[in-house]
Parts: structure tokens; C-alpha cells; sequence
């Protein structure tokens, strides 16, 4: 089994060559700040819209390299936070238009990934929600009640239905919604950056940005000056001087299998590509790659002291072991399949776990992330709206619920690593306990947890 190397999605592509380092000084219209799916995308529309616009990527290792080249691979119309809480900042029709752009965003991802020859494994075969005990499914009934109350199109699975599409051991119901494709990340953020390329934007890797300010950006090869400097760094954003509590980098890690022999594919079913997850309070989350593999993910260990990242992907044994053990649990066929390689990544966690998008005029400075997870399709949204907010626009992008967000900061150390750690012990307590019991409430700790992530 391989661990790190970055992550399995580079397994296979063609070993990339480094693009050049930032060569000193430069003088530009705007600077992005990170070469992941947001600032590629806000590139790619803002060069679309105004060709003659200078536009330079600043990325520290190569484009792709962070969450964005990680990922799980769902491109799906869910956003991070929960309607309600935008719904009492911006209003219902604001939150129904981000409903309504993220359902349109899954086919815009898509039709760029052709326009541009992006061959990408996409496969729009939407995403299953999975109960797997009591609680899970009081709280999978009141998702589908919640979804409908927005106009969603989500639709309950009974056992039987779930198991025509794929068998999940211990599976109760499911919620089925079309508006989400598999994908494979790193050959879609790789296929951008080439795009982006080619409409004249250049992207310059192996470039560390210290610190930004008003129109400027330092790193470690030149001092970048710009009208407007965007930052685009999600699980990174730490790493910016005097960012270090502004977005948690949340740790997920990821295993996939080797190919499933035919027999153990027949016993799963899984004909389809849908992607799924569950409603434990520790997340999981899977899809079935192009090749006949799993991929399976979830929370490792959740968070690094002091904000710190890991550099290469590699991920814990107890974590490798956990998320195999999972695997095998939810498909017991597959128990003699082995596990080809694990990675992990992080994310990039606002305190309040809501997205936001912002642009000051004033300064130039702009931002965006905070997907909690649920970021591949997400990105395209934010970055279509920075670059509207970029170019001056007034438009329903630019009055999305998300822009203009700010929320306070994490707390310090060592609240922060302790209030994080607590957070998912008690929430892997709760689904244990859970899981054995016949009650539909959800465990006391899971509430408590819930208390203390703000969630």
C-alpha cells in the first residue's frame, strides 16, 4: 500500500513539470494567491470576461497540489452551512438563489470540462445520503423534510430501492438527489490550470507567499504588486502571516482499493457512479472510481496544533486502519480487496462553517473558501462570484448570501486543538453508542459536540 505521494488521483497521470517560480518583482492587475480549483476558477472567468486583464497565479508547490488534488471527488450542488443561518443574514430568496446556482454549477463544472477537453472521468450519477442506525434515519427523514421545505429535489430511498443501486451493509433508507457527479479531481484541476494557460494567465508554482497586504504580496522570489491581490489558499490560508485563526485546516484523509474482482462488484452492485455519504456526526464519504475501485474518506486525525499542515499526503496507521475497517464494514464483499494507497489533505473551516466570498474595493483584497468538504463544485460558484466582485459587477452573484461574510476568528491555543479534538471524540463516541442503540434521538454527547463546534 501506498500513503501520501500527495494522493492516489496522481497515480497514473503523467508526472508533471514544474512551471517556473515567480521571477522576481512583478506588476500586474490582479494576483491570485493559490493555484487550487478558487483560484483557478476566478482566473478562468475573470480572463474570460476581460482578455486583456494581466493575471498572474501564485502557488507555492504546484496547481493542485492542496485540497483541490485530495479531494473526494464529488461535484455537488451542497454548500457548507446550514440555510437557516444565511437565511437569517441575507433572507430566503438570497439562500434559494445559492440553492439555485449551486444546481447549476454541477452542469457549468461540467460543460467547461468539455468546452476545454478536460477528460475528467465525470460521471453525473448524482449522490446517496445512507442511515445506517435509528438516529441516522430520524435525522435522514428530517433532511428530506428540510430539502423539500427549499424546493430541493431530494428524494427517500426505502431499503430495497437503495440496495437496486448498490448494497450497503446495515443500510436503513437513503436520500437520493441527482444534482451531483463523480470525478476525478486531479485530472479536472490539472485539465484547469492548462486551460487557464492558455488564455494567457500565468501561473507561477514553486513560489511561497509570506504575507498580502493592500495591492501587494510577498514571497519568498519577488514582491508582486496588483490593483486587486485575491486570496485562494482554503486549508493554507494559515500559512499567510496574521492569518493563522482565520479558516481551521481541517484534516481528511482518504483509502482507496484496488480494482474489485468481478465477483466481489457483482455481490456490491454499485453499476452506477453514484457518490454517497452518511448521517454519523463523523462523517465517511465514497464514490466508485472509472477503474472499479472504492474510495472511501473521513475525519483522521482532525486537526494539527498551531494550524500546521502536513506537506506530502501521508496519513496515520490508526487513521489507515479506521477508514479500512469502515470500508469493509459497509461492504463485507470486499473484505479481501486490498487497500492500494491512502492520503490525506486538509480543508479550510470557518468559525461559523459557512462559505464566504469578499472583496474590498478599497484595498484591492479579496477571498474566498471555507467549503467545510464540500468545496469541488463550490469553488466554481466562489470563483465566478470573485471575479464578478473583481470586475465591479452587480449582479445575482455578486448578492449571493455568502459575500461579504466575516465571521469571527478560532479561538487561540490550545483552546483551538483541544475544543477540535474534544469535537470528534465525542462525535465518534455518539455514533458508536448510536449504532447500538434503538433509539431515533441523537446521543446526548453528538449535542454537546454540536455546542461546541458552533455547527
Amino acid at each position: 500500500m501506498r500513503n501520501g505521494d500527495v494522493s492516489f488521483w496522481y497515480r497514473g497521470l503523467p508526472a508533471p513539470a514544474l512551471r517556473a517560480p515567480l521571477p522576481g518583482d512583478r506588476t500586474v492587475d490582479v494576483a491570485v494567491v493559490g493555484g487550487g480549483f478558487t483560484g483557478l476558477w476566478t482566473a478562468y472567468y475573470l480572463k474570460r470576461a476581460d482578455p486583456g486583464l494581466d493575471i498572474a497565479v501564485i502557488e507555492r508547490e504546484f496547481a493542485g497540489f492542496g485540497a483541490s488534488g485530495r479531494n473526494g471527488g464529488w461535484l455537488s450542488a451542497e454548500f457548507a452551512g446550514s440555510r437557516e443561518r444565511y437565511a437569517r443574514a441575507s433572507g430566503r430568496d438570497a439562500v434559494l438563489g445559492l440553492i439555485r446556482a449551486m444546481r447549476d454549477t454541477v452542469d457549468e463544472v461540467i460543460a467547461v470540462a468539455n468546452a476545454e477537453g478536460i477528460d475528467a472521468d465525470i460521471a453525473k450519477d448524482g449522490v446517496l445520503f445512507v442511515a445506517r442506525s435509528p438516529a441516522q434515519l430520524r435525522r435522514l427523514r428530517e433532511t428530506v423534510d428540510e430539502h423539500r421545505s427549499w424546493g430541493e429535489d431530494v428524494r427517500l430511498l426505502d431499503r430495497d430501492e437503495l440496495a437496486r443501486r448498490v448494497r450497503i451493509d446495515g443500510a436503513l433508507a437513503a436520500t437520493y438527489s441527482p444534482h451531483c457527479a463523480a470525478v476525478q479531481p486531479a485530472k479536472l484541476v490539472r485539465g484547469l490550470a492548462e486551460a487557464v494557460e492558455r488564455l494567457g494567465v500565468r501561473i507561477y508554482e514553486q513560489t511561497t507567499a509570506t504575507a498580502i497586504a493592500p495591492r501587494t504580496v510577498r514571497t519568498d522570489r519577488g514582491t508582486v504588486t496588483a490593483t486587486h491581490v485575491v486570496r485562494c489558499l482554503e486549508g493554507f490560508t494559515a500559512s499567510i502571516a496574521g492569518q493563522r485563526r482565520a479558516w481551521l485546516p481541517m484534516n481528511s484523509s482518504m483509502v482507496v482499493t484496488e480494482p474489485l474482482p468481478d465477483a466481489v462488484a457483482a455481490e456490491i452492485g454499485w453499476h452506477r457512479r453514484e457518490v454517497f455519504g452518511d448521517l454519523a456526526h463523523a462523517y465517511m464519504y465514497a464514490q466508485r472510481t472509472l477503474d472499479g475501485r472504492i474510495a472511501l474518506g473521513g475525519r483522521g486525525r482532525p486537526y494539527r496544533f498551531a494550524s500546521r499542515t502536513d506537506d506530502r499526503g501521508r496519513t496515520q496507521d490508526a487513521t489507515v486502519e479506521a477508514l479500512t475497517a469502515l470500508l469493509r464494514t459497509l461492504f463485507p464483499a470486499a473484505a479481501g480487496v486490498p487497500v492500494a494507497h491512502a492520503w490525506c489533505g486538509v480543508l479550510g473551516v470557518p468559525r461559523d462553517w459557512c462559505t464566504t466570498v469578499t472583496h474590498d474595493r478599497a484595498t484591492g483584497l479579496g477571498a474566498a473558501g471555507g467549503y467545510v468538504g464540500s468545496g469541488l463544485a463550490a469553488t466554481n460558484l466562489a470563483g465566478r462570484t470573485l471575479a464578478a466582485l473583481v470586475l465591479g459587477e452587480d449582479s445575482e452573484l455578486t448578492r449571493l448570501p455568502w459575500v461579504g461574510r466575516r465571521v469571527r476568528y478560532w479561538e487561540p491555543e490550545p483552546i483551538r486543538w483541544l475544543g477540535v479534538h474534544a469535537m470528534y471524540a465525542m462525535y465518534r463516541h455518539a455514533d458508536r453508542r448510536e449504532y447500538r442503540s434503538a433509539s431515533a434521538a441523537d446521543h446526548p454527547v453528538a449535542r454537546l459536540a454540536n455546542a461546541v463546534s458552533g455547527r
